[in-house]
């Protein structure tokens, strides 16, 4: 399924479920199909995407300057797919807007 979040002033950003789960996970809220983040919400909501990001960095700069063999890491990581996703979160609050999701 495809979902699509906007607000105010910024293009809407669509993604399919496996990363609206992944950020909704990242953000510690349970996804509904409808929903809101409130401009009040939206920084805590960042920093807890920002934290998720930054922990996946720092796990493969670590795991890339071991000597150990280890498994590679995502192709695809959750910080480069979810950053449309957080500039719209950034402009949101720059704007004092809410993101909604699930309305037409």
């Amino acid at each position: 399924m495809i979902h699509k979040f906007r607000t105010k002033n910024a293009a809407p950003v669509i993604m399919l479920d496996d990363l609206t789960q992944s950020i909704f996970n990242a953000i510690e809220r349970p996804f509904e199909n409808k929903g809101i983040f409130l401009p009040e919400q939206i920084p805590t909501y960042i920093a807890r995407l920002e934290a998720v990001i930054d922990t996946e960095q720092n796990s493969a700069s670590e795991a890339s300057n071991s000597d150990e063999e280890v498994q590679p890491a995502s192709e695809d990581p959750l910080g480069r797919r979810a950053y449309p996703f957080l500039m719209l979160l950034r402009q949101a609050l720059k704007d004092h807007e809410p993101v909604v999701w699930g309305v037409d």
